[in-house]
């Protein structure tokens, strides 16, 4: 029998599930900033240059970006407790056999298969959440199943850079692989057996696709990580070659970077309500766009911390801006929109990481935040034009 939210009183302990939840997709956020974390040893390591090691980035985001969407429809029937627990044990197993790649090549493949995980779980776990949890609380239990990512952004990013910094990659891939173990078991212990979302209908998705408003408020979405990612991709190189800092410096800016998207994230979700999520959105992208403008006054790791601070609030709290404004937008939609958004975020990151790489490749890496600058851009002037035609 399928599970449906009346089934919420045999839910055992909600307090387990939304933490299960939470720590699988801090695992999972945690492994998909492993490359860029990692990218000055792994592209040494594989003897490779960096342009070319971020096209893992590349590969991986254009992977989850196609596959999200194809998986949610592909994986409708199936139970979410074995499906949840099987997808972390596909992460454990693929990055434990990353940490074990010969080459560049096996990378690569091996890189590609094992965010499929990705696709499946962070959209499937909100799912869950918002089908188990009683009405009242359905909202703060997605909001604290995401909050995973943000604490990846805050612990799991730093600690990638710094293990890779002095131990290697590999050392880095094994621990998220082990770490991916214990979530696998964590989620198949908590989550009930037959629990399975409605599917979500053709018709839906013709009707979400066929609406300019919501195709061109997604496409916000994907040019602002198109313009992060320019930079963000190559932000390990950039300090080690560009600033001379460490790995314990990269460590440092990474988790500054995360704790201000965490504030930056809090700070939004306490003002939406009464600024909307239009506007939230263009202060989030008007942070970024500010950080990119001061980058060239980030002369040493000191200087570049606080060029960080803007780009950190809006970064996490600029995508929870446009999924608030996306299910503003045609509530009936919002299953589809959200997941579309989600779509559009990993495809910026891979066209991001492939600008980022061609500018690096010519030698050109000081002046990636002019090209990330311009992706904001494009995505405030976009975002502006909606805006004033809803008005």
């Amino acid at each position: 029998m399928s599970t449906t939210p009346n089934h919420t009183a045999q839910t055992p302990n909600e307090g387990a599930l939304l933490w299960a939840l939470l720590i699988g997709n801090f695992v999972i956020g945690t492994g998909v900033m492993l490359v860029p974390g990692t990218l000055n040893d792994l592209a040494a390591s594989l003897q490779v240059n960096v342009a070319a090691a971020g096209q893992l980035i590349t590969a991986a985001a254009i992977t989850v970006a196609l596959g999200a969407p194809l998986l949610a429809v592909a994986v409708g029937s199936v139970d979410r407790r074995a499906l949840l627990a099987g997808s972390m044990l596909w992460y454990a197993l693929l990055h434990a056999a990353c940490a074990l790649a010969p080459d560049y090549s096996s990378l690569l493949v091996l890189r590609v298969l094992a965010v499929i995980s990705a696709a499946i779980f962070t959209p499937q776990a909100a799912a869950v959440a918002g089908m188990l949890v009683a009405p009242e609380r359905r909202g703060r239990a997605i909001t604290m199943v995401f909050l995973g990512w943000s604490i990846a952004s805050v612990l799991g990013a730093p600690l990638a850079a710094l293990i890779g910094g002095h131990w290697g990659w590999r050392t880095a891939f094994w621990l998220l692989a082990m770490l991916a173990v214990v979530a696998a078991i964590w989620v198949w212990r908590v989550i009930p057996t037959g629990v399975r979302p409605p599917a979500i209908s053709g018709a839906l998705w013709r009707q979400t696709l066929s609406s300019p408003v919501l195709l061109l408020t997604v496409l916000v979405t994907a040019l602002s990580a198109t313009g992060q990612f320019t930079v963000f991709a190559y932000f390990s190189p950039y300090v080690a070659q560009v600033l001379k800092g460490s790995a314990t410096d990269l460590a440092i800016l990474f988790a500054v970077f995360g704790v201000f998207g965490v504030l930056g994230s809090i700070a939004v979700s306490r003002m939406i309500d009464r600024i909307g999520p239009p506007t939230a959105v263009m202060i989030t992208l008007a942070l970024m766009a500010l950080s990119m403008l001061l980058w060239p006054i980030g002369s040493s790791v000191l200087l570049l911390g606080w060029v960080l601070i803007p780009w950190g609030l809006g970064c996490f709290s600029c995508n929870s801006a446009q999924q608030a404004r996306l299910v503003a937008l045609m509530p009936a939609m919002a299953s589809v929109s959200v997941a579309l958004n989600t779509s559009a975020m990993y495809l910026g990151q891979g066209l991001g990481s492939v600008l980022g790489g061609v500018l690096v490749y010519q030698g050109r890496m000081s002046q990636l935040h002019w090209a990330g600058f311009a992706g904001l851009l494009l995505a405030i002037c976009l975002s502006y034009a909606l805006q004033r035609r809803s008005a």
